[in-house]
């Protein structure tokens, strides 16, 4: 059943993927993304069942529910999709996305938990080395990956952030 709602999914493009996802949420969507560090340096990549074939690894990432604020949106989206525990430190990006949607990424740092991926979305999950990133990652997680490690990026300017409790 998965694999059908998967290509279902692939199969839709652009505006109807979007209709179906406007109906599903509120009238404005929050996608927020997570660049989840652990403390070797690694980030957590997740293979998406629903994204294009040629593309499907990513970052931990989601939509906001109706008066959640963002950094707990990232906490939340990584514990249902991993089962792992992690703290949401700065903002790293923040634009206008598709249509009534606004992007937003943070970082964030794991502080416990076992990595476990929610197998309806999730295909695979693994903690990769920046210089090891596997083919098909999104471009703009990338970027993303990039800013984090730059220490550059959100509306503080260049400082670089520390993990919790460091």
């Amino acid at each position: 059943m998965r694999r059908i709602a998967a290509r279902l999914w692939r199969g839709t493009r652009g505006s109807v993927q979007w209709r179906l996802l406007w109906l599903a949420n509120a009238t404005f969507m929050i996608g927020v993304t997570g660049v989840v560090r652990d403390d070797r340096g690694r980030f957590l990549l997740l293979r998406h069942r629903m994204w294009p074939e040629d593309r499907q690894w990513g970052l931990p990432s989601g939509y906001a529910v109706r008066g959640e604020e963002f950094g707990a949106t990232v906490e939340r989206e990584v514990r249902e999709e991993t089962t792992l525990e992690v703290r949401a430190g700065r903002l790293l990006w923040l634009r206008s996305g598709y249509r009534l949607r606004a992007e937003v990424a943070y970082e964030a740092f794991l502080v416990g938990g076992t990595l476990k991926p929610e197998r309806t979305e999730i295909l695979e999950a693994r903690w990769c080395a920046p210089d090891e990133l596997p083919d098909g990652v999104q471009p703009i997680h990338r970027e993303l990956i990039a800013l984090a490690l730059e220490g550059t990026g959100g509306p503080g300017g260049p400082e670089r952030a520390t993990p919790p409790g460091r």
